[in-house]
């Protein structure tokens, strides 16, 4: 996996944490579910290409 979808991922987890143990951050939580599900994309997107 590429170094900037690992990245992504990363920092998704760590926004996904800081929005549910923070309320007043709660936008953090989408943001971070939107980064997890863009790298999850991506992943699946490079991995189907490098097969084909």
């Amino acid at each position: 996996m590429p170094a900037l979808l690992v990245i992504a991922i990363i920092v998704g987890l760590v926004l996904l944490f800081s929005g549910i143990f923070v309320a007043a951050l709660k936008f953090l939580l989408f943001i971070g579910i939107v980064l997890i599900l863009l790298a999850v994309v991506g992943w699946i997107v490079r991995s189907v290409r490098s097969r084909v």
